[in-house]
């Protein structure tokens, strides 16, 4: 949000240092070490929430997605790949019936 890098934050203590006092310096720390800490407790209860929301929301759509996938896994045929396999090559290897033997034309003589 704010970018702050090392090198930013030590040039803001170092300002820090020098505008404020030596006397109320302990005072601002301490201030600062509140106001973070409320920060990081208000951000944990956002971040708790958004997910609890999420997590709500997803809900019905995970189970829907179950139960399809459920749906879809079940298989009403028998699977058994090896079977199918015998039957092809059995197919390719089993002798063909011979073929019916060509016929040939009639004799253009034997209509005179």
């Amino acid at each position: 949000m704010f970018d702050l890098d090392a090198g930013k934050l030590i040039v803001i203590a170092i300002v820090a240092l020098i505008a404020i006092p030596s006397k109320d310096l302990p005072r601002v720390l301490r201030q600062l070490g509140l106001m973070a800490g409320k920060m990081r407790r208000m951000a944990g209860e956002f971040q708790g929430q958004f997910m609890d929301a999420m997590r709500e929301a997803e809900l019905p759509d995970v189970r829907k997605d179950l139960r399809e996938a459920a749906d879809s896994a079940r298989v009403d045929v028998a699977f058994d790949p090896l079977a199918d396999m015998r039957k092809q090559i059995a197919g390719a290897v089993a002798p063909q019936p011979p073929a019916p033997p060509a016929r040939e034309p009639p004799p253009e003589d034997a209509g005179k």
